[in-house]
């Protein structure tokens, strides 16, 4: 039996969720996908340079949660770059997405930072 789902808070809206190469027609290109968590965990640790434990409370997950969203979400983004494919943010794991200044998140209750 799997442990049950644990609710991951999303505090920012991507801009856009959708990057390719320049120059390379979309039929050409192969597409991996960022999921939002993933790429909360990013925006967290590496933008904001929280703590893992820090990003791991924003998001209402664990310290090694965090580490795995980390690492999933820098491989797709360096796999991206590196291999000339396009990057679409899109899913993942959220159950709460936290999308006004005045709303707090209702499974962790933590303030969003937008």
């Amino acid at each position: 039996m799997s442990r049950p789902f644990k609710p991951r808070c999303v505090g920012h809206s991507p801009a856009a969720t959708y990057f390719k190469p320049r120059g390379i027609p979309m039929p050409e290109l192969e597409t991996v996908v960022l999921a939002l968590d993933e790429l909360e965990a990013l925006r967290l640790v590496d933008l904001d340079a929280l703590s893992h434990e820090e990003a791991g409370e924003r998001m209402g997950v664990s310290r090694g949660t965090i580490g795995r969203l980390l690492e999933r979400g820098r491989r797709t983004v360096a796999d991206a770059l590196l291999h000339g494919k396009a990057l679409r943010i899109e899913g993942g794991e959220v159950i709460a997405e936290v999308r006004s200044r005045r709303r707090r998140c209702e499974s962790c209750d933590e303030p969003t930072n937008e």
